[in-house]
């Protein structure tokens, strides 16, 4: 996850009483939150800040725009992977034998997309340089991303434990959804080290 700019960013002026509706596994979304709008979930009077994302945690904190898997992209992940099941590959087989009509990305390639789709809705906290992924507590694959589907990411920030100066880890709900039906593809909690290197100085290093 690194910085990006432009994404609209939303204030969460209309939620319930109860407060945000954390992401469940089967990626149920907030009802009142279920616009079209990428970006961050941003809560009045909450800077998305490092030093003020705790009042962030166990809520929803933005989303992603949707970006289209098409036949040359799960291709070019296959040459890359050296997957080449022709359920992913062969668009004539998987029609007449695979069990979705069609072809589908790799699960791995849904997985690997995080990255990309949490820049693409500008959901690193402001205050830090940059985000090391330390890896995933869970991940699930639930439905197939058929080719010619646009996906969406959604996050929800679980937790967030200081790791010295200038540094912390984040632990995040990851929902990746499909257009075409709404389902959640994948659900994944993510780890991922945010750091501030001028705060961190000399203990900058991620692994030190």
């Amino acid at each position: 996850m690194s910085a990006a700019s432009g994404p609209r960013r939303r204030a969460m002026t209309d939620r319930p009483a109860s407060g945000c509706v954390p992401l469940c596994d089967r990626g149920t979304w907030p009802a009142w939150e279920t616009s079209s709008h990428m970006g961050r979930l941003l809560i009045e009077g909450i800077p998305f800040h490092v030093d003020s994302m705790g009042g962030y945690v166990g809520k929803p904190i933005g989303e992603s725009d949707w970006l289209s898997i098409d036949q040359t992209r799960i291709d070019l992940f296959s040459e890359a992977t050296e997957d080449r099941n022709p359920l992913h590959v062969d668009p004539a087989w998987a029609a007449a034998n695979g069990p979705f009509g069609s072809t589908i990305a790799h699960g791995f390639l849904t997985l690997s997309l995080l990255s990309f789709l949490s820049r693409s809705g500008d959901l690193q906290p402001d205050g830090v340089d940059y985000g090391i992924n330390l890896g995933f507590e869970r991940i699930r694959f639930l439905a197939p991303v058929t080719v010619g589907d646009r996906i969406k990411l959604r996050l929800t920030l679980m937790e967030i434990k200081p790791r010295g100066e200038g540094k912390w880890q984040y632990k995040l709900r990851c929902s990746i959804v499909t257009e075409k039906t709404g389902k959640t593809a994948l659900s994944a909690v993510w780890l991922v080290l945010f750091v501030s290197a001028a705060r961190a100085g000399e203990d900058g290093r991620p692994f030190g």
